[in-house]
């Protein structure tokens, strides 16, 4: 198998008058493979966020370079759906029509057959058959939350990215999501990219945990393997010896760089 995603020697500065350049992140060398997910985790301004607009698309890096599937990103694309910590749904379409509207610009060629089922199987598979005639408004924030995941799903994205997707929620409303994520990425089958807070999140949903050092100038400081069979039980994973120890490991370097910064 070719490489699938590949960061090389990024680095992202941003200019300020009168000044030396911010540099947010340097030397960030990275291989992704088809189907991971991925988590990245540090503290607040380590440059977690500016890797994930890169990759989208959405902002570009001052060095490096940014290749998936062979091809150099250089701006947006659908290959690639972001999924925000604000669901950003169109409040004036219901569920149904905000998910038909992603998959009506990405693929114009479905006959409205094809595309009413390609829609319904995405508002099926994150469990809003009964609120897909109901409005951003008349619905609670996880759902809000299940729709921006299956609008994003439903273009058939390589790659999945979510800037803390599920920060905003409170945190039985946050484990129901990650249960359905995981199990939605176990049927779709793509590359998930997942930047995250939580030390339990980072370790229950993820192949692999990029641990980013403080910033600024921050890089990749650790990178852990998640050695832990799939489907994940979370209650039955709380004893286990390898969570336990991915949990440690991801604890000491966050608190190791944390001490560092306050000495």
């Amino acid at each position: 198998m070719g490489k699938f995603l590949t960061l090389e020697n990024i680095e992202k500065r941003f200019p300020i008058p009168g000044k030396e350049d911010y540099v947010a992140v340097t030397d960030v060398n990275l291989e992704i493979k088809k189907d991971e997910i991925i988590s990245i985790i540090g503290h607040s301004g380590c440059g977690k966020s500016t890797l994930l607009n890169m990759i989208s698309g959405l902002d570009r890096e001052t060095a490096g370079h940014i290749i998936l599937k062979g091809k150099e990103v250089t701006g947006p694309g659908p290959e690639r759906a972001v999924v925000f910590q604000n669901h950003s749904l169109l409040p004036w379409l219901t569920v149904y029509q905000n998910i038909e509207m992603a998959v009506k610009k990405v693929m114009p060629e479905l006959d409205p057959a094809q595309l009413r089922e390609r829609v319904e199987k995405f508002v099926t598979l994150v469990n809003l058959d009964a609120a897909k005639d109901k409005y951003p408004g008349e619905i609670s924030g996880g759902m809000k939350q299940r729709v921006g995941i299956a609008r994003a799903l439903s273009i058939k994205p390589d790659v999945l990215l979510m800037d803390e997707p599920f920060g905003a929620l409170d945190s039985l409303t946050r484990a129901n999501l990650q249960e359905h994520l995981m199990r939605i990425q176990s049927n779709v089958k793509n590359t998930v990219i997942i930047i995250t807070h939580d030390v339990d999140e980072a370790v229950l949903l993820s192949d692999r945990v990029i641990m980013m050092t403080n910033g600024p100038e921050a890089t990749i400081g650790e990178v852990l393997e998640v050695n832990l069979p799939r489907p994940r039980d979370r209650v039955a994973l709380q004893h286990d010896e390898e969570y336990i120890r991915c949990r440690e490991a991801i604890l000491t370097f966050l608190y190791e760089k944390f001490a560092k910064e306050d000495e």
